[in-house]
């Protein structure tokens, strides 16, 4: 105990050191060794092929056994005439899909939040969620028949108004395509966690809006919103931590030869590089160049974060 003077007396608690902590709490723990051994055995595990960016892989040596050729590869990916276009193609369609992306959640789960019926809250967010269970493969299948030339329901809608475009092979079409796709798909199970945090909200502070004499856009703007704004950063944080890990199978999925020029993106061309043409040292190095990417923006957003809002991972 330690007493301030005018003040309270405050309870200092000391961190209770681990192996105690598991002695007491066995039964917890032991719910978690699963999880636990799964991000060491999946998580953790591989990086230690980290290493095969800094060596020339052979096959008869193993991991280890390569000669150590140092930042070949890093320099080899730097001065390649496709990596300028592959890093405004990786950063355009994740900062499209962040900045239009991002919002869409936190609107829709304000205005569910502020539907009464429960039977047409739950269907409603039935039909939001749906989508997101939807395979990537089916998904690109629905593009490629809704968006077809000529035949596709949003080709012929189009052409009604004389806009003649092939959505799928026009090289202009493609990230709005890709971005409006994905938040389709995602948005409303990405509001979930929004919805979460909404429910926690005193319901005093409705009370107290409703009394001074606010209605549903001010209880909105001045109850909800500041509520959401921790859980917003957070994600926000997250978000900009994967900002170069564009998912990997759709924009795969949805290249052709007409649209290459601005769908080649990291993930893709690690693919191709390091399973089609079997170059796993010059793969892996660009691998490791985008996690370093990722974390570094993780770190510095995080920071940010801490001093204008007070409000981090860390």
């Amino acid at each position: 105990m330690k007493t301030f003077s005018g003040q309270k007396q405050i309870s200092v608690r000391k961190q209770e050191p681990l192996f105690r902590n598991i002695r007491k709490r066995y039964q917890l723990w032991l719910m978690l060794l699963p999880a636990i051994l799964s991000i060491a055995v999946f998580n953790y595990g591989p990086m230690y092929g980290i290493q095969l960016a800094f060596r020339e892989f052979d096959f008869t040596k193993g991991l280890t056994g390569g000669e150590f050729v140092g930042l070949k590869y890093f320099l080899k990916f730097f001065r390649s005439f496709q990596f300028t276009d592959m890093i405004r193609n990786t950063f355009t369609i994740s900062f499209a899909t962040l900045i239009l992306g991002f919002p869409v959640p936190v609107i829709l789960a304000l205005m569910m939040n502020q539907i009464r019926r429960t039977k047409v809250k739950k269907t409603l967010q039935t039909v939001f969620y749906a989508p997101h269970f939807i395979s990537m493969v089916v998904m690109v299948g629905l593009l490629n028949v809704l968006l077809a030339p000529n035949t596709g329901i949003v080709s012929s809608m189009l052409g009604l108004f004389g806009i003649n475009i092939n959505l799928l092979g026009d090289r202009n079409a493609f990230v709005p395509v890709y971005v409006l796709s994905d938040i389709w798909q995602h948005a409303g199970w990405n509001s979930i966690i929004y919805l979460a945090a909404l429910s926690s909200v005193d319901t005093q502070l409705y009370d107290a809006a409703r009394v001074d004499g606010a209605g549903r856009w001010q209880t909105i703007c001045h109850v909800d919103i500041p509520c959401l704004t921790p859980t917003m950063i957070i994600m926000l944080i997250l978000s900009m931590g994967n900002i170069l890990s564009v998912g990997f199978e759709k924009i795969f999925l949805m290249q052709n030869s007409t649209n290459l020029t601005v769908a080649e993106v990291i993930s893709t061309y690690v693919y191709k590089i390091g399973i089609r043409s079997n170059q796993y040292s010059y793969s892996a190095a660009i691998g490791l160049f985008n996690t370093v990417v990722n974390f570094v923006m993780l770190i510095t957003v995080n920071r940010i974060s801490k001093k204008v809002s007070d409000t981090g991972l860390f």
